[in-house]
């Protein structure tokens, strides 16, 4: 059965996670901001939750309709496959968001598609409802145009469940797993993040070094959709398990200058089952050195919130960029930064590759290529 299906994932992020459905032989349709669509089976829906790395949820598209009128939209709600996929007392949340459409009152049309489901109900608002056993349902009303999806995820696929401890500012597991892949790093070579906080972006680098799939090891909402065995669940995370290798291919680095969040990062490595691959250390940026003549650094720094803080910011920065000049020549090196341009005190020359959110905040992933002294070459 061919399923319409979507991948949401942070606005800024559409063609990397667009990229990684392909990789899994996926067919994705023209994407929207924050979603991309595609068609598979329920099998795909599930190792697209398995494997997705950059995406916040997969949903199944239960139905689409135009409705202009609350009594509409709940008879054409009722008229939906629910039975197909939910037991009778599954409970439910419902959550909607409505643009440039006649149904603006969002909780009134949450309220409308919960009845019409016919299951024990809420109306969710950004709350994690269904982290109370609830069936996530969201609809999205634009231009008059409904949309109902299940949610196949349940907890946002960024809580991989090893980081029970985060630094001062911690990046979430899914952007970390796109600089990455923007950054162009090769895993078989060297990785350095010589601001790793609670260890989010060198243990997302070897989980991916690895191929350890991001959703081994947590559940799913679509555990509980009729028709879905655990045992086909059971194949599909045993045939990705055979595609790990047991170390990283390149040496992968974590340093902060901060006793505890060296601490935390250590002890989510563990939990992530990656501390082998990772080495963390205790140092300044000013003490880092690389370990081969290749490789890249990839790094979220200090972004400073207040106007006080920039020179010690700037001078940050500089450190870094000299360090970089000197030690680190022929590396790729992406930082995200935050919108207003603070990267020019490295004194590189950097070029955009992507802008995004992060904590609310806008922010940018800037990468270069460092040049490789003539005298090197000779």
């Amino acid at each position: 059965m061919s399923l319409a299906l979507a991948a949401i994932t942070t606005p800024g992020l559409e063609p990397i996670t667009r990229s990684e459905l392909h990789r899994l032989g996926l067919s994705t349709t023209e994407e929207e901001p924050g979603l991309i669509p595609f068609t598979g089976s329920l099998d795909d829906l599930a190792r697209a939750n398995l494997q997705l790395r950059t995406a916040s949820r997969v949903v199944m598209r239960l139905g689409r309709f135009h409705a202009r009128a609350l009594g509409e939209l709940e008879r054409k709600a009722a008229q939906l496959p629910w039975d197909d996929w939910l037991a009778s007392d599954a409970p439910i949340a419902v959550r909607a968001t409505s643009r440039k459409s006649r149904l603006y009152h969002q909780k009134a049309v949450a309220e409308r598609v919960a009845t019409a489901a016919g299951r024990p109900s809420g109306v969710s608002d950004e709350g994690e409802q269904e982290g109370l056993g609830r069936q996530l349902i969201l609809v999205r009303l634009l231009r008059d145009e409904c949309i109902i999806s299940l949610d196949s995820s349940g907890a946002l696929l960024h809580r991989r469940g090893y980081r029970l401890e985060g630094g001062k500012a911690p990046l979430r597991e899914t952007l970390a797993a796109a600089l990455l892949i923007a950054s162009d790093w090769d895993p078989a070579t060297p990785l350095v993040d010589p601001f790793c906080g609670s260890g989010t972006i060198p243990i997302e680098a070897a989980l991916m070094a690895r191929r350890i799939p991001p959703g081994l090891g947590r559940e799913f909402a679509f555990f509980r959709w009729r028709g879905w065995s655990p045992d086909r669940w059971a194949h599909l995370c045993g045939m990705a398990r055979e595609l790990v290798p047991e170390r990283a291919p390149g040496a992968i680095f974590g340093s902060d200058r901060d006793a505890g969040a060296i601490r935390a990062a250590t002890a989510n490595a563990e939990r992530a089952g990656v501390l082998a691959d990772i080495e963390f250390r205790r140092q300044a940026v000013s003490s880092i050195e690389p370990p081969a003549s290749r490789g890249a650094m990839v790094s979220n720094p200090p972004y400073g919130h207040r106007i006080g803080e920039l020179r010690e910011l700037r001078d940050l920065y500089a450190r870094l960029g000299q360090v970089a000049r000197q030690r680190f020549a022929g590396w790729r090196v992406a930082l995200l930064v935050p919108a207003a341009p603070i990267e020019g005190a490295t004194g590189l020359q950097f070029e955009p590759l992507l802008r995004t959110i992060s904590g609310g905040r806008e922010v940018r992933l800037v990468g270069t290529r460092l040049p490789v002294p003539p005298s090197a070459i000779e």
